[in-house]
């Protein structure tokens, strides 16, 4: 099946931009095609701080919306501050704008699959079908207990209204956008292709994505709204301060819990033990569908809440396995520059710098 989310044109420009609206701020990551791989040209974030007073001010919500004016400014003021050299986009959709059901057919020829797809597809979407842009992929093979070969496959359907969306966006910021893809993927394409049984656990301010990674590829997926933000407002509220410096408090001094901090740790674990939770849930269901997956070797964790202090090792000990923090520009070339700054950048950018790998491979 063609991808129906691309429209990129094989004309392998020098750069692409991949950039990543998130629910409170924009990432953009410039890559080209290096001397060895993958290289990042230039980047640049910006964060609408507006959302930590009032919820209505994140850049898009779980209700399948994404502020067209907002997000069109932020771009157009992060793409001039970054001087982009390129205008051409591969940009990402977030988990909850995108339907995800993990079908299963035995096996089949290609042909007879993608007419069964569609059959399929109007039982488990909740729109008509022409409202809808439609994928798949095969993730998995399996035999039976009778003996009889089967396969899942990952059925991924997006309403048109929100492709016209983002084209819409793009075309009012002077961008053209190429290619829209689900953050998950990009996210499988930057921490997969080893055979470790990994676990993404990508910790946004408003929404947690969780994707597990088998054989270095994509398995499956998962969605949480227990985020960072969840952290920040619980301090906010215990401590009755400002949202903002509530935010700047759990930067500063994350959950590591000793001497003065301790009073911080005990606010904020609760609800990082939520997002710990979503996960445990979520390995349960991957585990139940996929009965010969193996057990999680490692758990990845990016997005800005991995930049929280402690959070490797309360994730390490609470799920017994070990847990690294995203190290994406391990996989690009990069200016020397900004060296100092790629610990704190790394689970930031991890998804636009997936979405521009995607091009310059």
């Amino acid at each position: 099946m063609n991808n129906p989310f691309s429209f990129l044109q094989k004309n392998f420009n020098a750069s692409y931009l991949g950039i990543d609206i998130g629910t409170t701020s924009i990432k953009v990551v410039e890559v080209k095609r290096g001397a060895k791989g993958p290289s990042v040209v230039n980047y640049g974030l910006l964060e609408s701080s507006g959302y930590l007073a009032r919820a209505n001010q994140a850049l898009q919500t779980s209700g399948l919306k994404i502020f067209e004016a907002s997000a069109v400014e932020l771009l157009k003021a992060l793409i001039k501050e970054t001087g982009a050299t390129t205008t051409d986009v591969v940009a990402s959709l977030p988990p909850f704008e995108v339907f995800v059901t993990l079908l299963d057919f035995p096996a089949m020829k290609p042909s007879e699959i993608q007419q069964a797809i569609i059959y399929q597809a109007r039982q488990y979407v909740p729109l008509p079908l022409e409202q809808v842009a439609l994928d798949w992929m095969k993730v998995a093979d399996y035999t039976d207990d009778k003996g009889f070969a089967h396969q899942k496959i990952l059925l991924v359907s997006v309403p048109q209204e929100e492709i016209k969306k983002y084209q819409r966006i793009f075309q009012k910021a002077g961008l053209t956008l190429r290619a829209l893809e689900l953050e998950s993927l990009s996210l499988a394409r930057l921490f997969g292709g080893d055979p470790i049984s990994s676990i993404i656990v990508d910790i946004g301010s408003r929404s947690t994505n969780i994707v597990f990674l088998e054989k270095g590829i994509m398995a499956w997926g998962a969605q949480s709204d227990f985020a960072a933000a969840s952290l920040t407002q619980a301090l906010a509220t215990s401590l009755g301060i400002n949202p903002l410096r509530a935010e700047e408090l759990k930067k500063e001094r994350g959950i590591l819990g000793t001497g003065p901090n301790y009073e911080l740790a005990s606010i904020m674990i609760p609800f990082l033990d939520a997002i710990v939770n979503e996960v445990k849930k979520a390995q349960f269901s991957y585990q139940q569908q996929f009965l010969a997956a193996s057990k999680a070797e490692r758990i990845i964790l990016s997005g800005g809440g991995a930049n929280l202090l402690g959070i490797e090792n309360y994730f390490e000990k609470e799920m017994g396995v070990p847990v690294v923090k995203a190290a994406p520009f391990a996989k690009f070339e990069y200016p020397q520059d900004i060296v100092p700054f790629v610990p704190e950048l790394s689970p930031l950018l991890s998804v636009a710098m997936g979405l521009g790998m995607k091009e310059a491979m």
